[in-house]
């Protein structure tokens, strides 16, 4: 299983972490659709380390997700 951390307006609806499981979505790409999120985000870390969206998730992984931040 993957813990999914959200920040900021990420968690309206979804709350701060959501366990999904990485069989049924094997990357954050797959992560990000599942949960209905934009498919490009601000930050992406897996286990605090930047990957790419097709980054394999292996059991056990943290994916935290950041939105973009806007503003002037």
């Amino acid at each position: 299983m993957i813990t999914v951390k959200l920040f900021a307006y990420y968690r309206e609806g979804r709350g701060m972490e959501v366990i999904v499981d990485e069989t049924k979505y094997p990357t954050p790409k797959d992560v990000l659709t599942h949960l209905e999120l934009p498919q490009v985000v601000g930050i992406l870390l897996v286990n605090g380390f930047h990957k790419e969206y097709d980054y394999p998730l292996q059991d056990g992984d943290v994916l935290s997700l950041f939105p973009s931040v806007a503003g002037g």
